[in-house]
């Protein structure tokens, strides 16, 4: 992360505005149960935030079941079936989400052999989960076919010869799909745009491995081809980098099915397009209109295919963060409020929480935003330039580093941010020693723990004295 120089000439320009008022609770942000109630607490899925606050602890994750099975169910809607949208497991997993996930018909992507197993033991039906990964194990792609799993998505040469002979010995021939790299990068962080040229994943479409990779699985006597997979970025509202896409994937199935003959198009029908709908994470970001976008994706996939000629493909497409990212926040409590001097009679207030960079690395990975806001009352104080920052012994552990607040913010408050369900606990940390929080669950007025807290007998049980 960049260093944070707050010497003189301390520049406001940046700093970024909340709405006029404060505590207001953006509905496009957080959870579609999220209200600030009549004695200015908010609450989502029928419970204030401070009583579960009370209850389980600080930090805490809250996930609003209503909010996720409903953007389940807009997925399904817009692309056509549930089955067509599969539920990308990284973005943020357990058991119980998978069961969710299951209940609503949607499939689920896994990309770790842990992964598959924790859906597994939720009873996630196997034949209905898509493996990915750049460097799967020989174990993890045993355990995929023996397990039964749907689809296997295939990396580099080494793992379709890998897979062959796996499936050979385990006597069955096994679906897959094949990444390919369509050369169109999103216009997001660098760091998450995956279609570039350079990078891990997938083979190229503009150096010919994606053709030879092709070639080599229809000559395996032990997969088939089900189709192509691609993913071009993440945070993408509009269909552009999706049709640019489309079209170079479809014009390998087109070399297919020239290759192979008109037969292959009864099992190799699948364009998995990934991922990367975006979500609005601060007031003045834009919704994803996920009808609209779909629309868009579909009718560009079908204009592409009826220009070449070939059959129109069934689209499947990833969605992670636009289903589980707004459906959660994490409620944190105010310890130290510090003011420090930054030149030119300016000051800026630095108001730390009780968590930080071990639950929520995004800020300082990604720089990301977050819209904050005080859960258990009414504000009244007068803005200044505030940062939210952690407990953690490093200078980056920073949640929201330029924001106007009110002044009136104390310890004891209690801060919730927005948009915290996707990549937030699934790439927690143990850094400082600090402890994973609970996620707690809610609906209609119903509270329940889906994953504890970590305890110190958790850091200690895996000492080896």
């Amino acid at each position: 992360m960049a260093a944070l120089h707050l010497g003189t000439g301390f520049d406001t320009s940046g700093i970024r505005r909340h709405d006029p008022d404060f505590n207001a609770i953006p509905a496009h942000v957080w959870p579609r149960t999220a209200k600030r109630e009549a004695d200015g607490t908010v609450s989502i899925g029928g419970i204030r935030l401070p009583d579960l606050a009370a209850e389980f602890g600080t930090p805490v994750f809250v996930l609003d079941e209503e909010d996720f099975r409903s953007r389940c169910r807009d997925m399904a809607r817009a692309f056509g079936g549930a089955d067509r949208v599969h539920y990308a497991s990284k973005a943020f997993l357990c058991g119980e989400v998978a069961r969710w996930v299951a209940d609503e018909g949607l499939h689920l992507d896994v990309a770790s052999g842990n992964e598959m197993a924790i859906a597994m033991r939720a009873g996630f039906n196997p034949a209905n989960m898509t493996f990915h990964g750049n460097n799967k194990s020989e174990a993890e792609l045993e355990a995929a076919v023996a397990n039964g799993v749907g689809l296997i998505v295939l990396d580099s040469f080494q793992e379709i010869e890998r897979l062959d002979r796996i499936a050979a010995a385990a006597d069955r021939v096994q679906d897959v799909l094949v990444r390919v790299k369509p050369g169109v990068e999103a216009h997001t962080h660098e760091f998450i745009a995956t279609a570039h040229e350079d990078q891990k994943f997938g083979f190229s479409i503009a150096a010919g491995s994606a053709d030879r990779a092709v070639v080599q699985v229809e000559d395996a006597w032990n997969l088939t081809l089900r189709g192509l997979h691609c993913h071009i970025g993440s945070q993408i509202f509009d269909a552009g980098g999706f049709s640019i896409a489309a079209r170079r994937v479809l014009e390998v199935v087109d070399r297919v099915v020239n290759q192979f003959g008109a037969g292959i198009s009864e099992h190799f029908n699948i364009l998995d397009l990934g991922g990367g709908f975006g979500i609005a994470y601060t007031a003045d970001e834009k919704p994803l209109n996920v009808a609209a976008l779909a629309d868009d994706i579909l009718a560009e996939v079908a204009e592409h295919a009826s220009a070449l000629g070939i059959p129109m493909p069934t689209v499947v497409v990833e969605p992670g963060r636009a289903i589980v990212g707004p459906s959660m926040v994490t409620v944190y409590t105010v310890g130290t409020v510090k003011d420090v001097h930054v030149g030119d009679d300016q000051t800026r207030r630095y108001l730390a929480v009780d968590g930080g960079m071990s639950d929520n690395i995004r800020t300082a990975l990604y720089q990301a935003e977050y819209d904050g806001r005080v859960v258990n009352r009414t504000t009244t104080g007068a803005m200044m330039p505030t940062r939210l920052v952690g407990k953690h012994c490093e200078s980056g552990d920073i949640l929201i580093n330029d924001a106007q607040w009110p002044d009136d913010i104390i310890d004891n408050d209690l801060v919730a941010l927005a948009g915290t369900g996707a990549y937030c606990y699934a790439m927690s940390s143990r850094y400082n020693m600090l402890a994973r929080p609970p996620v707690v669950a809610v609906k209609d007025g119903t509270a329940r723990v889906i994953l504890r807290r970590e305890t110190l007998d958790d850091l200690l049980s895996l000492e080896c004295d």
